[in-house]
């Protein structure tokens, strides 16, 4: 559970937003889309809260338990998808606190990395002045944002180069933040696709009131809480 949400009785995934959970938000774009056959969802070893929604007994989905870290996480899913997954097949990625992913945009990544041999991530241009501050939050200098984009999720990648490319950091004990950092490590070149700047994390406690208004806007329905 993230710290930066306050005193919250559950993780943040968990939370209530417009009828459903953070995380059913998050996975309904992914249950719609013929081409997610399976989905594996990770969860903490102490969790409480999954068994209890409806989306738990979805036939598309699978669970398995992950570590302390957001790597050990994908690996424990990684693992578990090694049931059925080749080494050309597809692996989607996507944070259970990202309850505003377009359909469109998840159509604009299957479409745009079909073909290609590595894959690539959703993304988005740095749009704002950024600047680098010193240990007394006094600005050093003002970083270029030509050639920005922040990361987004999901992330889709072949599952023999991304499960090579976490086995990778972790035996070297290099700490990513996201899958793509890990595919770098390897010495690869990740695809940037263009994706919407509402796909936002819940991290903050406004988040939420900002989700609800992108979710209401783009005039999805809601199930009963």
């Amino acid at each position: 559970m993230s710290r930066r949400m306050g005193p919250q009785s559950m993780p943040k995934q968990y939370l209530a937003l417009a009828g459903r959970r953070v995380i059913e938000w998050s996975l309904a774009p992914l249950l719609d889309h013929a081409a997610c056959r399976r989905i594996i969802v990770v969860l903490s070893r102490d969790d409480v809260h999954w068994a209890s929604l409806p989306v738990a007994n979805h036939p598309k989905i699978a669970i398995a338990i992950g570590g302390d870290e957001r790597a050990d996480s994908v690996r424990a899913g990684l693992t578990a998808a090694c049931v059925q997954a080749n080494e050309r097949d597809w692996i989607l990625v996507h944070d259970a606190a990202r309850p505003c992913l377009a359909a469109a945009d998840l159509v604009r990544l299957f479409e745009q990395l079909q073909d290609d041999e590595v894959g690539g991530l959703l993304a988005t241009p740095v749009v704002d002045t950024l600047k680098q501050v010193d240990e007394s939050q006094r600005v050093v200098q003002t970083v270029p944002r030509e050639r920005l984009w922040r990361a987004l999720t999901p992330q889709l990648f072949r599952f023999g180069i991304l499960m090579r490319a976490m086995t990778h950091c972790a035996k070297r004990q290099f700490a990513v933040t996201d899958e793509a950092q890990a595919i770098e490590a390897l010495g690869l070149r990740p695809q940037v696709v263009a994706g919407d700047a509402d796909n936002i994390k819940i991290t903050l406690p406004e988040d939420l009131v900002r989700a609800a208004r992108i979710l209401d806007a783009s005039g999805q329905d809601a199930t009963p809480e």
